[in-house]
C-alpha cells in the first residue's frame, strides 16, 4: 500500500498484477489498482480531473489526462472517503506511475491538486525493476 497526505487529502493506492489480463507472450502487462481518497479538511470537495504519468521499466513514459475518475467526478464529504479501482497496460513487465488529482472546494469553487504516491508495477515477470 502506499499512501500521501496533500492539503488534508490521503490518497491510498494498492496496484494488483492482473495476469488473467496480460499476455507476456504478445508483451501486454495488466494491473488494477485500487485508489481510496479519503477527506480529512473542515470542507466538502469535489475530484475535476486526473492526471498519470505511466512510465514502463523501458523508460517509455505515457501521460494520461481526463475528467474526473471512471466517468464520475466525486464529492468527498469531511471524514469520508471515495475508492474505486481502475486498470493500467503495460508493453513491459514492471513500471511505475504517478499522478495528480484537480480538486475543487465546493463551498467556494477554490481549486486545488492533491498528490497520488508514486507506486511501482512489478509483475512476475520482471526482467529488471524500474524503480
Amino acid at each position: 500500500m502506499y499512501e500521501q497526505e496533500t492539503a488534508g487529502m490521503i490518497v491510498r493506492v494498492a496496484p494488483q498484477f492482473l495476469p488473467e489480463e496480460s499476455r507476456p507472450e504478445d508483451g501486454r502487462f495488466v494491473w488494477a489498482y485500487t485508489i481510496e481518497i479519503e477527506n480529512r479538511r473542515p470542507d466538502a470537495v469535489q475530484l475535476m480531473s486526473r492526471f498519470w504519468r505511466i512510465t514502463d521499466e523501458n523508460g517509455a513514459t505515457q501521460e494520461v489526462r481526463g475528467d474526473g475518475v471512471i466517468g464520475l467526478q466525486p464529492v468527498i464529504e469531511p471524514g469520508q472517503s471515495f475508492r474505486y479501482t481502475s486498470a493500467a497496460p503495460l508493453a513491459a513487465p514492471s513500471g511505475m506511475m504517478m499522478g495528480a488529482y484537480s480538486m475543487q472546494r465546493t463551498a467556494n469553487g477554490e481549486a486545488f491538486d492533491v498528490k497520488v504516491p508514486l507506486f511501482a508495477l512489478d509483475s512476475p515477470h520482471v526482467s529488471r525493476l524500474a524503480n
